[in-house]
């Protein structure tokens, strides 16, 4: 070997580096939104929003219906579906109890009523029955409702999936 063939590895080596490193900086630029002056913008769109003259969104000007007429009109077909999530800490099987009592005929039972389940303070504190209201508010937000409670739920906002949820629990009567 002479010095000819030792300069051509040489420089077919750092070729290779330098194309490898020019793919990974142009790859760089297509995955990161950095503009280079140190800040970070997420990618995007701004999406506008009408807003009335207080300055309030339109869409919070629009009032939620009321519990009770939405609740009418429930599709258990549809609650069903949103069973899924309940599933995770609830049964339906009547003396099954979870991480959560079973909630076999809830609609309608007595508020901490379940044998065998260790209810938090703050629900052995209520008195009434679980109605299609009271579970729909509890849903909404179950620190709200019972601050304390073990439920570590974050809340169904939704008034209609409430009530379609509510009505699916219905159909499992006690």
């Amino acid at each position: 070997m002479d010095t000819m063939t030792i300069t051509k590895a040489g420089g077919a080596i750092c070729g290779s580096l330098l194309i490898a490193l020019l793919g990974l900086w142009f790859a760089e630029g297509l995955y990161h939104s950095d503009t280079g002056h140190g800040e970070e913008h997420a990618a995007g769109y701004a999406i506008i929003v009408e807003s009335d003259d207080a300055g309030a969104d339109v869409a919070d000007a629009v009032p939620e219906a009321p519990f009770e007429e939405v609740y009418v009109n429930a599709s258990a077909d549809a609650g069903e579906r949103l069973w899924r999530q309940c599933s995770a800490c609830h049964q339906l099987e009547a003396g099954a109890n979870a991480t959560g009592p079973y909630l076999h005929g809830v609609v309608g039972r007595a508020k901490h009523s379940v044998d065998g389940y260790d209810y938090s303070d703050a629900l052995l504190s209520q008195d009434g029955e679980w109605t299609p209201e009271n579970i729909s508010a509890f849903l909404e937000n179950p620190r709200d409702y019972a601050p304390g409670t073990k439920m570590a739920y974050r809340g169904m906002e939704d008034v209609e999936d409430r009530a379609n949820l509510i009505a699916y629990l219905a159909t499992f009567g006690g």
